[in-house]
């Protein structure tokens, strides 16, 4: 058995793991940054999509909301503005149902980032530590004259690696479901308005009025 890989490893410790988690750690703040200036601009956005579209769909004025939603932005609008550009009900549903997969892969860009930190940074940082224990035994046994401080030494360091993982997997847990949670609830309202405007075609005898 080839134990090449191994020794290059156990030589190098934990310190290029702790590296790596650091890295992973400006990825996982550039996300939560990222992410957080996305779902405050689409929460914002929502809030005037509802309030000028919400009295015209429940009126069942879908020209005059078709004209209104031209001058709004975010997700919802977009998925409202597919629906709005149909002249049937069965239309508008398709189109807005295409749109909301468009605008949900939107809402989850880079949550993949934090899903995959969050559940796999503990492990690396526990094998960064098993590293560092190793490479502290290690040196303790060429080290004939040493005394136990070079183990502790040696395991003190090799437990950083276990912290640091802890630190990047907890904020991306918690930034990942955050995030989910408000694109969930997003489309949740988007889609308390699209049930409007199709009750709004029905009502229309299955056109815009």
């Amino acid at each position: 058995m080839n134990l090449g890989i191994l020794s290059v490893l156990t030589d190098a410790g934990g310190g290029w793991v702790i590296a790596l988690l650091l890295v992973a750690s400006v990825a996982v703040v550039a996300v939560i940054v990222e992410r957080g200036i996305v779902a405050r601009r689409e929460r914002r956005e929502f809030a005037l999509v509802r309030e000028k579209l919400s009295p015209l769909l429940n009126a069942g004025r879908t020209v005059q909301a078709a004209e209104a939603v031209k001058s709004l932005a975010g997700a919802g609008a977009r998925i409202l503005s597919a629906g709005l550009s149909a002249s049937s009900p069965a239309g508008a549903e398709e189109r807005m149902g295409a749109a909301r997969i468009v605008e949900k892969r939107f809402l989850d860009r880079n949550l993949l980032i934090l899903g995959t930190l969050g559940n796999n940074a503990p492990f690396i940082g526990l094998f960064g530590t098993v590293l560092g224990v190793i490479k502290a035994f290690r040196d303790l046994a060429l080290s004939a004259s040493a005394g136990p401080e070079v183990v502790m030494n040696g395991l003190a360091e090799a437990l950083i690696a276990t912290a640091v993982g802890l630190l990047v997997a907890i904020p991306s847990v918690i930034g990942y479901n955050i995030f989910q949670k408000i694109a969930a609830d997003l489309l949740a309202d988007t889609d308390a308005l699209t049930k409007l405007l199709l009750a709004a075609f029905k009502e229309n005898g299955g056109g815009r009025g």
